[in-house]
């Protein structure tokens, strides 16, 4: 993706122009995209829907102030329904599980403040690679029965194993076999539009460039459902399942009365520190990896500071967790709308806060007309961008050691989930890391009885079953010069194979040399 023209000003820096031209539109969609998956990811959770809302808003009004990312985007995530489920029966009650985000905030305050953030930094690219087209596929397949109109699945659903032992490849056959004619009609032309906007309208006038494809297609969903409850009845899409569903208050005390507070005696329990502290790690972990994926989806290179983003994803789980909310980190989805809708600064993902919050209190009944399936449009034409044919020609192009890796990461990301998946994929990278050094730290020449053996860069114990193999090939009555010039830093298992050898030279006539070889044992000496 090619960064795109400066405008005048400063383009990277909230202003009057980027939040008109950019980030107020791109906040818009990014609003649109949450909302569904906030109430998805609660109801899976087992929580009140409205603590999904909290947590996007929280996400969006708090943290993107605090975090130094510009296009990240924090809210619910769902990696942490199924933590969240458990944990919630297994405290007995909603009130007792919000002392623990309180306390996983803390958590990942403290974790900032001791500089546990670049943790990220020592994840292959072609691992992060592989999560965001992995992630892109996992978005394009879960949106499809979406789209299809089989709505059994929460929206923001991500695991491979659904509900009643089907998987995400049977969801889509069964969605495919029943589908429903309203949802197909309202999904294929939101994608008609979403892509003559995008492609054509929008490339030749700067005017309607302003307008976000995205924002067209809801309305277009709403429009078109509407007008097929009069004209078509039969296509009419009315089953609350296959539409948003948020509350609807008749008040606003009853608006307020859906926020709810921690028990303060629950934080006493052992139990919810053990909770808060499994929340911390594994929310700072996600948010981490989404970090690290938004700074390779900007489009200018800006580079996050990670201590910073995990102090504002804790303040941001402490507010949540007092309020009613469900925990809090960056998520890859939400970011890549933001940055493919055009955002620039951390005005977007605060816009998409605002809106969240105002929406739900002054129009959540006009929400609740929007079908899932032209939000599911919306999501697919994302997840073909995270994960285009052009990357994986390119990944390819650079040879296993880069593409094994990236297309491990993707499969496992598509079978389990986000962190199993990049889990998998470093495991993947690490070996062919072993395998370059096993390959390339030593060489051995020779010429008659006199070899030389040279250590190419630094040695670890990765290259230890090579030095042996060498040293043992080496013949008897030769003399042997062991050359550590070009190494920085030898391992000490390394020395202990050496000095093996050089005890057992004698007994084969070998005599041996050292070339700036240091070790502190009595036996090998520069």
């Amino acid at each position: 993706m090619q960064p795109p023209e400066h405008p005048s000003g400063s383009p990277l820096e909230p202003s009057s122009g980027n939040f008109f031209r950019h980030d107020g539109p791109a906040g818009t969609v990014v609003f649109l995209v949450a909302l569904p998956l906030c109430l998805g990811i609660a109801l899976a959770s087992g929580a009140p829907l409205f603590s999904g809302i909290i947590a996007g808003v929280i996400g969006g009004i708090v943290i993107s102030a605090l975090s130094g990312s510009q296009i990240s985007v924090s809210g619910p995530a769902a990696g942490l329904t199924v933590i969240v489920a458990a944990a919630i029966a297994s405290l007995g009650s909603f009130q007792t599980f919000l002392a623990a985000v309180v306390l996983a905030g803390v958590f990942q305050i403290v974790m900032g403040v001791l500089r546990t953030g670049r943790i990220a930094d020592y994840v292959p690219n072609c691992v992060i690679k592989g999560m965001l087209a992995g992630i892109g596929l996992v978005i394009i397949l879960k949106q499809i029965p979406h789209a299809f109109g089989r709505d059994t699945d929460y929206e923001g659903d991500f695991a491979f194993l659904s509900q009643g032992g089907n998987n995400t490849i049977t969801d889509i056959l069964a969605s495919i076999a029943s589908f429903s004619p309203g949802a197909v009609l309202v999904a294929g032309l939101s994608l008609a539009l979403l892509l003559f906007w995008d492609g054509i309208v929008a490339k030749r006038s700067k005017m309607l460039r302003l307008i976000p494809g995205p924002i067209l297609v809801v309305l277009l969903g709403i429009g078109l459902n509407q007008f097929l409850a009069v004209s078509a009845p039969s296509l009419y899409i009315r089953e609350p399942e296959h539409l948003v569903s948020l509350p609807v208050p008749s008040s606003l005390s009853e608006f307020l009365a859906q926020f709810t507070h921690p028990t303060v005696s629950a934080f006493a329990n052992p139990l919810v520190w053990k909770v808060a502290f499994t929340l911390a790690i594994v929310a700072s972990l996600e948010s981490l990896l989404a970090l690290e994926a938004s700074d390779r989806l900007d489009p200018y290179r800006r580079i996050s500071p990670p201590n910073r983003e995990l102090m504002a994803q804790g303040v941001g789980n402490i507010l949540s967790g007092l309020i009613g909310g469900l925990p809090v980190t960056s998520v890859v989805i939400r970011t890549s709308a933001n940055v493919f809708a055009g955002a620039r600064t951390w005005m977007s993902s605060f816009i998409h806060g605002v809106l969240l919050f105002s929406a739900t209190l002054l129009i959540p009944a006009l929400l609740n007309l929007t079908p899932l399936a032209c939000l599911a449009v919306i999501l697919i034409v994302v997840g073909y961008k995270l994960t285009s044919l052009g990357l994986y020609r390119s990944m390819y192009a650079r040879g296993p050691g880069q593409f094994i890796p990236f297309i491990v990461t993707v499969l496992a990301i598509i079978f389990t989930d986000l962190l199993v998946g990049v889990t998998v994929g470093l495991i993947a990278g690490l070996f062919f890391v072993i395998r370059a050094n096993h390959h390339s730290a030593l060489t051995v020449v020779s010429l008659d009885n006199h070899y030389l053996l040279r250590f190419n860069k630094d040695a670890s114990f990765v290259n230890k079953n090579e030095l042996r193999s060498k040293l043992r090939a080496i013949p008897a009555g030769s003399h042997v010069i062991i050359d550590g010039s070009r190494a920085l830093y030898v391992d000490h298992d390394i020395f202990e194979v050496v000095e093996d050898f050089q005890k057992l030279a004698p007994y084969k006539k070998i005599s041996v040399e050292f070339k700036r070889f240091e070790s502190t044992s009595e036996l090998v000496r520069a």
